[in-house]
C-alpha cells in the first residue's frame, strides 16, 4: 500500500467512498444527511485536487485501487481579533473502504497528514466528528485526538 496525493485517475475511487461516509450520516441524521447522492460533482472535485490550499491523500493498493483517503483544509485566522495567528490542517474528510477497515489504513493515513501538517508548519491538526458516528470517534480517541469543542443543537 502507498499514501500519496490524490490524482485525477482516483476520481472513482474516491467518488466511491465518499458515498460509504454519506450513507453513514444520513443513516444516522436523515434528517440532516440526504440519500442516495453526492457530496461533489465531478466539476467540484476535479477543482479541489487543484487546489494546494485543500490537499487530499489517497491510499492505494499495489493495483492502484483507492482503499481509503482523507480532505484536508489549511485555516489561519490572520490578524482576527481573538483568535491567534495559528495554522491549522483541518481534516474535513476521512475515509477507509468498508472492506478493508480493521487494517491500519486509517491509522496510516492520519499518520500521513500529521507529517504532512508538521513539514507544512501547522500548529494542530483538527477535525470534526458527528455523534451518529461512534465508530469514527473511537477511532480518533485511540489516534490520541481529544475534544476542542462541543457542537450543540436542539431539534425544534
Amino acid at each position: 500500500m502507498e499514501i500519496g496525493g490524490a490524482r485525477a485517475g482516483d476520481m472513482a475511487g474516491i467518488n466511491r467512498l465518499l458515498g460509504q461516509v454519506l450513507e453513514v450520516h444520513h443513516k444516522g441524521r436523515p434528517d440532516l444527511f440526504k440519500g442516495n447522492t453526492k457530496k461533489y460533482t465531478d466539476e467540484e472535485l476535479l477543482a479541489i485536487l487543484g487546489d494546494d490550499k485543500k490537499p487530499i491523500f489517497v491510499a492505494r493498493d499495489e493495483s492502484g485501487e483507492v482503499l481509503g483517503y482523507v480532505f484536508c483544509v489549511f485555516q489561519q485566522h490572520c490578524g482576527n481579533n481573538i483568535l491567534t495567528d495559528i495554522k491549522t490542517l483541518y481534516i474535513d474528510d476521512l475515509c477507509v473502504d468498508e472492506r478493508c477497515r480493521g487494517h491500519n489504513i486509517g491509522r496510516r493515513l492520519y499518520e500521513y497528514v500529521l507529517d504532512f501538517a508538521g513539514r507544512e508548519g501547522c500548529y494542530n491538526v483538527t477535525l470534526n466528528v458527528w455523534e451518529c458516528n461512534p465508530g469514527a470517534r473511537k477511532f480518533y480517541e485511540k489516534c490520541g485526538l481529544q475534544p476542542q469543542k462541543i457542537g450543540m443543537e436542539k431539534i425544534l
